[in-house]
């Protein structure tokens, strides 16, 4: 990618396990994030998946410096954003905002919607105090709602509808970059739909670049361009929607594919499940060589002594598995 707009260089995030409460002793070490490499492009949508605890949620967080980093570098548009001041990082967020999963959690219920949407703007001096009613009325039409409805209070709106104003809230700022952390999980199947669709217009006319979290294969393929599949803090594939879906190459996605329902009974009936035994490591004490032999079907001894690198499968793909073409 010649010219990305986010870079994510070895990215680490751990959180040690204390004792005591004057004395601490460190007990251990949650590998949450644990070496993530990724790139975005300039309007492109990245799909992020994985089961649940894998490790996505913490990435979005440290990329948005809600959390601290521990090793590695987030780079926007050429500036390192774990190694700039405060401020700076500040000036610099204004280019990505987050939309979370649950719209009620991540709305202040004693706020209206004008409220909301207009706290970014004044803060940020993005246009001056009349012209601010205006400019929310704008927010709320972009994401289909209807202006008359900014003096009411979150509660007052249904699951959808809370969660255009969080799109709403995050467009405010005209930012290059927004980062979705399963933005439909919590919402009926037909809210889905609407939400998916809107948020893909919206990518396409304001050339946004977008990361997309979810854990269900089937939502990340009606959007992303591409994909990357995590697991234990690390990305195991990368590649074009299409290649990862149709073609997947790590036992771990295969696993993920096979568990995408198919509209067709008859099919559905007929296809083979890959039923994965036992749950998870746990990432305070990840196995040794690669995290999921402990998982995999076509695990061998020296998959439990050698951590695989990602490398290149094909032109468009990098896959993270000694028994690469093997299998």
């Amino acid at each position: 990618m010649s010219d990305p707009i986010l870079q994510l260089n070895d990215v680490k995030t751990h959180f040690p396990i204390t004792q005591g409460f004057i004395f601490k002793r460190k007990l251990g070490t949650v590998k949450a994030v644990d070496g993530v490499s990724l790139t975005l492009g300039r309007g492109e949508v990245l799909g992020l998946v994985g089961e649940s605890g894998c490790g996505k949620s913490t990435l979005a967080r440290t990329i948005m410096r809600l959390v601290p980093t521990t090793a590695g570098s987030v780079v926007l548009e050429g500036k390192n954003l774990t190694a700039t001041s405060a401020q700076s990082a500040r000036e610099l967020g204004r280019q990505m905002q987050m939309v979370f999963q649950d719209p009620y959690a991540s709305l202040n219920p004693r706020m209206t919607v004008y409220a909301t949407l207009a706290e970014p703007l004044l803060v940020h001096g993005l246009c001056p105090p009349a012209a601010v009613p205006s400019r929310v009325a704008e927010l709320m039409e972009v994401v289909g709602l209807a202006p008359r409805f900014m003096q009411k209070y979150p509660h007052e709106f249904s699951g959808g509808q809370r969660q255009r104003i969080a799109i709403a809230r995050a467009l405010a700022l005209e930012p290059k970059v927004i980062i979705a952390d399963e933005p439909v999980s919590a919402l009926d199947v037909s809210i889905q739909a609407q939400i998916l669709n809107l948020l893909a217009q919206l990518g396409r006319k304001m050339n946004l670049s977008l990361i997309f979290i979810a854990h269900d294969l089937s939502v990340v393929k009606h959007i992303s361009d591409r994909i990357a599949v995590m697991y234990l803090g690390k990305i195991v594939e990368l590649g074009p929607a299409t290649d990862v879906i149709e073609r997947p190459q790590h036992p771990y996605t295969r696993a993920l594919v096979s568990a995408i329902p198919t509209p067709n009974p008859d099919v559905e009936r007929s296809r083979q499940r890959i039923v994965l035994p036992g749950d998870p490591p746990s990432p305070v004490n990840p196995p040794k060589g690669c995290n999921f032999h402990p998982r995999c079907p076509y695990a061998q001894e020296k998959c439990k002594l050698t951590e695989p690198p990602l490398v290149a499968a094909d032109a468009t793909r990098t896959v993270a598995c000694i028994r690469l073409g093997e299998i």
